[in-house]
C-alpha cells in the first residue's frame, strides 16, 4: 500500500493525459473497474464530488481495465479506491465502497477555502 506523502507523477492510458495536475488543485483519483459492483454504486457520489467541489478538488475518473500501470503503480488492491494527491505526493486513500461523509473527511482538510 502506497503511504501518504509518496510523490506521484504517472501517466493513465494511452493518451498523454498526467494525474498530476498543471494547476495547484488537489486531485482526487477514483480508481475503478468496469467487474466491481461497488465501483458502478459509487459513480454518482464521485460524480457530485466532482461537480460541487470542481473550483477547489481536480476529479479524475480511471478504469484500472484500461489503465493497469496506473493501479499498480498506486499499489491498488480492492475497487473502486480513491487516492488524493496534493503538490505531487499521495495524501490520503480510501479503499472500498467510501461514504459521503468519508470521502469528506479525506478532503477537507486539502482545500483551500
Amino acid at each position: 500500500m502506497r503511504r501518504a506523502g509518496t510523490l506521484i507523477g504517472v501517466r493513465h492510458g494511452s493518451t498523454s493525459q498526467t494525474v498530476e495536475p498543471a494547476t495547484e488543485l488537489p486531485t482526487l483519483l477514483f480508481l475503478r473497474n468496469r467487474q466491481s459492483g461497488a465501483s458502478r454504486r459509487m459513480e454518482s457520489l464521485v460524480a457530485w464530488v466532482k461537480v460541487t467541489q470542481k473550483k477547489r478538488l481536480r476529479v479524475i475518473d480511471v478504469d484500472a481495465d484500461r489503465s493497469p500501470s496506473l493501479a499498480r503503480e498506486l499499489k491498488v488492491s480492492e475497487f473502486p479506491t480513491l487516492v488524493l494527491i496534493k503538490d505531487r505526493r499521495v495524501v490520503g486513500r480510501l479503499e472500498g465502497r467510501a461514504t459521503g461523509r468519508q470521502i469528506d473527511d479525506l478532503i477537507r482538510s486539502h482545500l483551500a477555502a
